[in-house]
């Protein structure tokens, strides 16, 4: 029996757990990895974890950091040229030559696609002018993001180091910022990529090693494969479905792609995604100086159940007016915030805007208007 149908039947099988299990014990349903999580992207909401904050080896699922820091540096469209350094790392490699000159941009497509330690290395010394000064960037960047426990010594995630180590809940974190990333996504989402081949007369061709996007998950968006004798199988995936955008984090997981599939159908299944705020005028303040003048600039959706939607509150916290807003000219652009609680908790926090009454205009203005269009003057000369 291939892959392709056992995961066929295996989801048949979620289906069937899911529409006779109650949320609660869904809820409780394990996978087969040591350490595991799943959010909705948008908020950051976990919806399901396993030993999420257990610090574990990480392997390959490290080139998200390498991947990010490489397309913020501003230099896709350099020319890296490959260290004998870079050429002798070990495992997994996209098979550069020594003193070639490849596009920074492939450099961070074969790192994701096929997971190239060689093209690690060769990023790594290409922005951060060295392995430890790049080192330094992801360390940098993981605090700046809030990866708690998270320390990075390399850009591939091979087992050179004890100290190299992140969590399940970590890497969400990173995913999650990664994915804000428009050459991120795209980059992550990509099945296959051509890039010029300098020691050959055809191009190289990249295939992702991602099979949930290629071949498995009609859902997935993206991810990363990883994989060393210490850190057992490591994946991270993307999904989206019906407005919901999922990332799963799985360490030491077996059976990684159907732990992940498993844990996206049971959300797909059970959350959606519920509109709290919505953008425009603010009709509920009737404050004389607020009336018909605040706004919301956009909408903010949180994934729940069907027993959590009346869990809300909204608050709305405004500026006190001062004696000089009588002249609405000196009312600041932002009056306040639109507080978002869940569960009394604080969920999100939306600034609130002033916009100014248009001035209607007078009958001399209508009048010089009307006459200079007949006489067939335009208004600025």
């Amino acid at each position: 029996m291939n892959l392709k149908l056992k995961l066929i039947i295996f989801s048949l099988i979620v289906s069937i757990i899911i529409a006779n299990f109650p949320q609660k014990v869904q809820a409780s349903v394990s996978v087969s990895a040591r350490n595991a999580i799943l959010i909705e992207q948008e908020t950051g909401r976990i919806l399901y974890e396993k030993a999420a904050n257990e610090k574990r080896r990480i392997a390959s699922i490290t080139k998200i950091m390498t991947a990010i820091i490489a397309i913020e540096s501003g230099k896709l469209n350099d020319l890296a040229t490959v260290s004998e350094k870079a050429v002798r790392t070990e495992g997994s490699a996209i098979y550069l030559k020594p003193n070639e000159k490849i596009k920074l941009e492939d450099l961070v497509y074969g790192l994701m696609l096929r997971s190239g330690n060689d093209s690690a290395v060769a990023i790594a010394e290409h922005v951060g002018g060295s392995l430890e000064g790049f080192v330094y960037l992801m360390n940098q960047k993981a605090e700046e993001i809030g990866m708690k426990n998270t320390n990075f010594a390399n850009p591939h995630g091979l087992d050179d180091s004890d100290e190299h180590y992140s969590t399940a809940y970590d890497m969400a974190i990173l995913t999650r910022y990664a994915m804000m990333n428009d050459t991120y996504r795209k980059i992550a989402g990509t099945e296959v990529h051509r890039a010029p081949n300098p020691n050959d007369k055809w191009d190289r061709v990249w295939r992702n090693k991602n099979r949930l996007l290629t071949d498995l998950y009609d859902y997935c968006t993206g991810g990363k494969t990883g994989y060393t004798k210490l850190a057992k199988r490591t994946l991270v995936t993307t999904a989206t479905k019906d407005n919901m955008n999922l990332i799963a984090v799985t360490l030491n997981g077996p059976d990684d792609w159907n732990d992940h599939i498993f844990m996206y159908e049971i959300a797909f299944k059970n959350y959606d995604m519920v509109q709290v705020l919505e953008e425009g005028m603010i009709p509920t303040i009737k404050d004389k100086i607020y009336k018909n003048h605040v706004f919301l600039e956009r909408n903010f959706s949180y994934p729940v159940t069907s027993d959590e939607r009346d869990l809300f509150k909204v608050e709305y916290k405004l500026l006190k007016p001062k004696k000089e807003w009588n002249d609405e000219r000196n009312v600041p652009e932002v009056v306040g915030n639109a507080i978002v609680y869940f569960e009394d908790k604080e969920v999100k926090k939306v600034p609130i805007y002033y916009k100014m009454q248009e001035e209607k205009p007078t009958f001399m203005d209508v009048f010089k208007s009307m006459f200079t269009l007949f006489i067939g003057v335009r208004p600025n000369g």
